[in-house]
């Protein structure tokens, strides 16, 4: 477990640092393992259909009212999302260092992208090497009734576990802060 929280830590530093030098709105992605959830998903990328609740376990269950969201941390100290990219609910880990949103392959195929069709368009730094990329517009990214519309993304061949909602999301709302175990969106 805390292999992958290096990995993680890795991963957020070399996009951190690659974000400097990439141009033309590619991007480099970390290399992620989120560490299994214990709400009762056997699935390891996180995609799922909601619960009847609309949650996945009490640590990290967004609270919404009138165009606000909060989000708890998780155990693992991380903020997670539950999204809706164009129709389908994933999992995602807000990662605010990520220059755009980076969908895992299974992510990606579950929202119905035919990735092999995509071009590669550059490639990913991660912890565990270099990793074709392939970028996207989603139609529309959705967290609890906070909706943007045709957000960058790209589809990355690593196994990050986990997809990230990153900067082509998270520019265009309002606000995000993060106080304490708390993050609020708006």
């Amino acid at each position: 477990m805390m292999g992958r929280f290096l990995a993680l830590a890795a991963g957020i530093a070399v996009v951190s640092i690659g974000m400097a030098g990439v141009a033309g709105r590619s991007t480099s992605v970390a290399d992620a393992q989120a560490p299994a959830d214990s709400g009762g998903d056997d699935n390891g990328n996180w995609t799922t259909k909601r619960s009847k609740g609309g949650t996945w376990s009490s640590t990290s269950s967004p609270q919404s009212s009138g165009g606000t969201v909060r989000l708890d941390r998780a155990r693992d100290s991380h903020f997670y999302a539950d999204t809706e990219v164009d129709g389908t609910n994933i999992r995602m880990m807000v990662d605010s260092g990520a220059s755009i949103v980076a969908l895992t392959r299974r992510d990606a195929e579950a929202i119905g992208i035919d990735v092999d069709r995509l071009p590669i368009s550059g490639t990913a730094r991660t912890a565990g090497g270099d990793v074709p990329m392939r970028t996207v517009v989603l139609d529309s990214v959705e967290v609890d009734g906070i909706e943007v519309r045709r957000v960058e993304a790209a589809v990355v061949d690593a196994d990050m576990g986990v997809s990230l909602l990153g900067q082509s999301f998270l520019a265009k709302l309002d606000a995000v802060n993060v106080e304490g175990d708390t993050m609020t969106l708006r």
